[in-house]
């Protein structure tokens, strides 16, 4: 007799780990509150639709946090693993100029959302949809729209607390609180800062990009591209560097980033066309010499002093390295991810919860962070992928 899996949530990491587990060992349910699954995941695809990055995977799994936590995960199903399956269900990908990987063109993210459930379906799961987790019994079975659900194993894969629109909206955090399972509170990712600009500055430049540029914060760097907003900045140059600035927010309740105008140049090349030009205006030089764009040339102009505007040593140390103070994170619900949820100490290396025996948690719900690009999606994949292994042999 086949033994029964619960599936609480319809994200991700739910349809992969049912797209791997053993039908023939399995029967298995997805119970989803909403009335369709994968929303969180439709919505993605609107902003360009990222389903994994091409990096060799000994550069993939250093780009997670906290360092290790998902390796064995990443390992057992990685980005390639990840690109054949997909091509395996009529899904075929390209890598992109910024080694993300996409859909080829013309496939839209529904039409990879139901080639997946098309293959679910195909080997007998069950969907339940307006089925709402609101607790356990006292045999720890799941209380599913009110009534016990009976199972062998339930595996919850409620995703974080952002993009609450979607059905994503962390509310489980204080059910599982309350039963004793070990949570943190949801903090904002991969989201956008606050800075509080000059308004001589945000008035000419919200919503233009910074490109080409490098951000650091502790001693990690990011580069790519930031937009500035009425709010901060945002975009992949920020998103990357969410851990450190979210460390320095909750020990100082501010945080210190730095700009690299030019991140192809060394300080004594910039230091060298400023003092060599054969301009003898300031912005002038910027402009032509370091094709600085005007925003950059506005932060150097309106920010230092005209003595350190004037000054060439001063000048490049700041374009080389400007500081900007960021005051706080966005709400939570408009923040790409969330960090939070499950503390990692509450669950076993195969995402067990330690104190509920035969009940697991995968993908965002985990208190994991990474950078947009792909690393999200890749990883909840993976913890699907590898909790279906893990049952497979073991179950």
């Amino acid at each position: 007799m086949k033994k029964q899996i619960t599936i609480i949530g319809g994200g991700p990491s739910a349809l992969l780990l049912a797209a791997f587990l053993d039908a023939e060992k399995f029967s298995i349910t997805i119970y989803e509150k909403n009335k369709t699954t994968g929303r969180k995941f439709l919505v993605a695809g609107k902003g360009g639709f990222n389903l994994t990055h091409s990096e060799p995977i000994n550069q993939l799994i250093k780009r997670y946090s906290p360092t290790n936590f998902l390796d064995k995960a990443l390992l057992n199903f990685t980005n390639t693993n990840f690109r054949n399956w997909l091509d395996q269900i009529g899904i075929p990908t390209y890598i992109g100029s910024s080694k993300r990987v996409y859909p080829i063109e013309g496939i839209k993210p529904i039409a990879v959302l139901n080639a997946i459930l098309n293959t679910l379906k195909e080997k007998g799961v069950n969907f339940k949809y307006e089925h709402t987790f609101s607790g356990w019994n006292n045999d720890n079975n799941p209380i599913i729209n009110n009534k016990i659900t009976p199972t062998d194993y339930t595996v919850f894969s409620l995703g974080g607390g952002s993009w609450k629109v979607t059905g994503s909206d962390g509310k489980w955090l204080d059910t599982f609180s309350k039963k004793g399972i070990k949570t943190k509170p949801f903090q904002a990712s991969n989201c956008g800062y606050q800075i509080n600009w000059k308004l001589n500055f945000i008035e000419k430049h919200e919503g233009t990009p910074l490109k080409n540029i490098a951000i650091s914060c502790n001693t990690s760097i990011q580069k790519g591209e930031a937009v500035i907003t009425t709010f901060g900045l945002e975009g992949n140059a920020i998103y990357g560097l969410s851990p450190q600035i979210r460390e320095q927010l909750n020990t100082n309740s501010k945080a210190t980033i730095f700009i690299d105008f030019k991140p192809t140049l060394t300080l004594e090349n910039v230091h060298s066309k400023l003092k060599t030009s054969i301009y003898k205006n300031t912005t002038q030089i910027l402009k032509k010499e370091l094709k600085l764009s005007a925003p950059q040339i506005d932060l150097l102009k309106i920010y230092l002093s005209k003595e350190s505007y004037l000054n060439t040593e001063s000048l490049a140390k700041n374009i080389k390295n400007f500081p900007l103070e960021i005051l706080n994170t966005a709400s939570i619900d408009e923040a790409i991810s969330t960090v939070g949820g499950i503390d990692l100490n509450g669950i076993s290396k195969n995402f067990e919860i330690k104190n509920i025996s035969n009940q697991f948690c995968i993908g965002e719900m985990l208190d994991w962070d990474a950078p947009t690009g792909g690393y999200l999606l890749q990883a909840c994949a993976s913890t699907g992928v590898y909790l279906a292994n893990y049952l497979n042999k073991n179950g």
